[in-house]
């Protein structure tokens, strides 16, 4: 029988082959062998990560979200959910070929990377006991998840257009010239139609999560700590990647942004989370410090 520590590491051999047989697929689009053996060692992994955490939560007797290496496995789980429903949605292998690669090295930083001591459940203290903490960091995780894929449509939308844009017209001429002639992208082309629609709706998914995550951190914070708000790092960074993808939805939905106005700024969204889940916990000083890297 398998521990909780290893099926995570499993996932990641199964994530492993994922990442290659999507990238397999893109270069030979009529393998579809490849493709379909990607989606299953996907789904496989899922279910993995899900047992890891139902596992935990059975053994712990609370919800595994109390450290970071139970935090990393559900936001591994939550990722790859949202990766297999737009995948199965789309039918198209991009998705799977950007998030493979996040999920594979979120996976093997939690099981690999961590020490030991960070993998332990450990036993909840008084402060920590509380449905309000447990609805903070289940909504923050599930609006991570969510947005970081949002925001990788973003970064593949740019990626797609810097491509075209680039892409060039080589003709030779009957005087033996070559000709260069820049080729124009078309606002109506339908792969970046659609990954610019589903960019749009996934961070305006993932959008309610993350407010829900800071009011409800908030109540539990004046709880706990007698204060609503502190000017953590942890929190200033939460208010700020709250503030991106506010401006994102305003610009998409009273502006009428779309195309690459809108990816640049989804596109920014990407990295400030990671600064705002991991950079702050890690290299910060405060409340939700991990104390690993910098002391």
């Amino acid at each position: 029988m398998f521990s909780d520590y290893q099926l995570p590491i499993f996932s990641c051999f199964f994530l492993f082959i994922a990442m290659l047989g999507y990238w397999v697929s893109l270069a030979f689009p009529k393998n579809k062998t490849s493709f379909t053996l990607s989606r299953v060692t996907t789904l496989f992994s899922n279910l993995l990560f899900g047992l890891t955490l139902i596992i935990r939560w059975w053994n712990e007797g609370y919800f595994p979200l109390s450290n970071l290496y139970e935090s990393l496995i559900f936001l591994s789980w939550g990722i790859s959910t949202i990766h297999l429903f737009v995948e199965f949605r789309t039918q198209s292998r991009l998705i799977g070929a950007i998030s493979a690669p996040i999920i594979f090295f979120i996976s093997g930083f939690s099981s690999l990377t961590l020490p030991i001591e960070m993998q332990k459940a450990l036993p909840l203290v008084p402060s920590l006991q509380s449905n309000w903490l447990m609805m903070h960091v289940s909504m923050m995780m599930v609006s991570y998840a969510t947005l970081i894929i949002g925001s990788l449509l973003s970064i593949l939308y740019l990626a797609f257009t810097l491509f075209k844009k680039k892409k060039v017209n080589v003709e030779k001429t009957t005087t033996n010239i070559l000709t260069v002639q820049q080729s124009s992208i078309s606002s109506q082309s339908p792969i970046l139609q659609t990954i610019d629609i589903w960019s749009y709706r996934i961070i305006g998914l993932g959008f309610p999560f993350l407010t829900i995550g800071i009011i409800s951190g908030a109540v539990w914070a004046n709880e706990a700590w007698g204060s609503y708000w502190s000017w953590d790092p942890k929190e200033t960074w939460a208010l700020i990647t709250w503030l991106i993808f506010a401006v994102y939805l305003h610009s998409r939905l009273l502006k009428g942004w779309q195309g690459t106005k809108a990816a640049s700024l989804g596109s920014c969204g990407f990295f400030v989370i990671w600064i705002c889940y991991l950079g702050v916990n890690f290299l910060g000083k405060g409340l939700h410090s991990y104390g690993w890297v910098l002391n």
